[in-house]
């Protein structure tokens, strides 16, 4: 592949030998509880975009300014633009994080980042961090020995990605001129696995509906009247059960009518790659239990085919059981979307499905909740990819993989739809043992060294960069 340019170089030595200094700067973002959920202190996501305002600042970058507009979280932008004949890469992170959840199941305090055999534990850690520490390293590494860098620079810090990014698409509208750039690096995504660099193409969507059984206008006692009167729980088990096979197909007539068949590069990409172990042990899954699908499609039915999921059902209280016959039962049923199909043509078909097998007598409500789109790179030729995937190979030493991602990514869309559709490239240091939105969310260590020294080169690579 080439060695780097001197200035390359002279911005790797750099690097290298701050990647301690560049761990202490990640664990003063983690201590910051910066959960932008409701009902948790809106001032911490406040002081956790402050602390990224000073910490990007330190590194170099210029016109670094918190903004807020009314009560939305507190985005944070920073530029360095001094090539006016050169490409502008906008770099995004996110500094808000998940709620910690029950801290019982924390091997450590959360907010307390700890280094444990090889990775750092902590809430955002891996999700996102690292991903503001994976920009400003290389950042900060090239001003502190060049004086400046490879390319016209914006950097976009989010405050509210976890919550959905619902105000993200207004923000870019504001702030079009701002952050308006040739290409985007977005380090929030997973590698496939630990030490293998990855570059994420398509992202599922997301519908869900609430679907609510109603049957007797109060609960009554089971032992008078079991097996007398209907049990809405159970009517609802059964309708459930209607909507997918023992496999997990999905058994709604229509719902898969408009999914787009895998290309000839994915069908190639796909089949190398070795997912069996990867999900087992990313998941903790029983050697019991097996599989929904070979290994070969594996890949296929977590990035490229929609799934359905009961993320919840209620019936009565856990914690109160009563010798009762409950009066309704409720779930939220949820299903990732792929490319081509459409949200709301998807969710009503969902809907009109769990209506007509409604059980006889009952009554059911449908009320819509999420609908986000699918996204998928719309030219694989572009030469940033190309940038990316051996920029990467030079700080892994392994060769990058393009991957999909099962999960939803609200930010990508808005992101490319409001900025002219510019090429996307999805990175990010999570692995299948992150645990990013639960217990004991760490980042792998020497993972950490590896984007931060791949960012150096990938910022040096993209000054030749001209949009394909």
């Amino acid at each position: 592949m080439g060695a780097p340019d001197a200035a390359t170089q002279k911005a790797l030595d750099h690097c290298t030998s701050r990647l301690n200094h560049s761990l202490e700067e990640l664990k003063k973002l983690v201590r910051i509880p910066g959960v932008s959920f409701d009902g948790f202190d809106p001032s911490q996501v406040r002081d956790s975009a402050s602390a990224a305002a000073e910490h990007i600042h330190s590194s170099g970058m210029k016109n670094v300014e918190v903004i807020q507009f009314g009560d939305v979280h507190p985005y944070v932008f920073a530029e360095w633009m001094e090539h006016p004949d050169l490409p502008t890469v906008l770099l995004y992170a996110h500094h808000d994080v998940q709620p910690p959840g029950d801290e019982k199941g924390w091997n450590s305090k959360p907010f307390d980042p700890v280094e444990r055999g090889g990775r750092l534990f902590g809430r955002g850690t891996a999700d996102d961090k690292v991903g503001i520490l994976a920009h400003t390293a290389a950042i900060s590494a090239y001003l502190n020995t060049a004086g400046r860098l490879p390319v016209n620079v914006k950097l976009l810090i989010e405050g509210e990605e976890e919550i959905g990014s619902s105000h993200l698409a207004e923000f870019v509208r504001r702030h079009r001129e701002k952050l308006r750039a040739d290409c985007m690096i977005l380090t929030d995504c997973s590698n496939i696995d630990t030490g293998i660099p990855s570059i994420t193409t398509s992202l599922r969507g997301l519908v869900s509906v609430d679907v609510e059984l109603r049957g007797l206008p109060q609960p009554v006692h089971s032992g008078f009247w079991g097996g007398v009167v209907p049990d809405p729980a159970i009517a609802l088990a059964q309708l459930l059960g209607k909507l997918t096979d023992e496999e997990g197909n999905i058994l709604i007539p229509g719902i898969l009518d408009d999914v787009r068949p895998l290309s000839v590069a994915e069908i190639r990409e796909f089949s190398t790659l070795d997912l069996e172990k990867i999900v087992r042990a990313g998941t903790q899954l029983p050697d019991h239990l097996p599989l929904r699908g070979t290994s070969e499609e594996l890949a296929k039915r977590m990035w490229r085919e929609p799934s359905l999921s009961v993320l919840a059902f209620e019936s009565g209280s856990r914690k109160m059981v009563a010798n009762i016959i409950q009066d309704g039962a409720w779930a939220r049923v949820s299903m990732r979307i792929v490319p081509d199909m459409k949200p709301q043509k998807t969710q009503d078909i969902l809907s009109d499905f769990l209506r007509s097998h409604c059980p006889r007598g009952f009554e059911i409500t449908i009320t819509p909740e999420a609908a986000a789109d699918w996204w998928t790179v719309q030219d694989l030729n572009d030469p940033i990819f190309d940038i990316a995937a051996r920029s990467l190979e030079k700080g892994y030493g392994q060769k990058t993989r393009f991957v999909g991602c099962g999960a939803s990514i609200p930010f990508v869309q808005p992101l490319s739809q409001e900025l002219g559709g510019i090429p996307a490239v999805l990175l990010g240091v999570e692995d299948p043992y992150s645990n990013p939105h639960s217990d004991n969310e760490s980042l792998h260590l020497d993972d950490f060294r590896k984007i931060l020294i791949s960012q150096v080169h990938m910022l040096g690579e993209l000054a030749r960069y001209r949009r394909g």
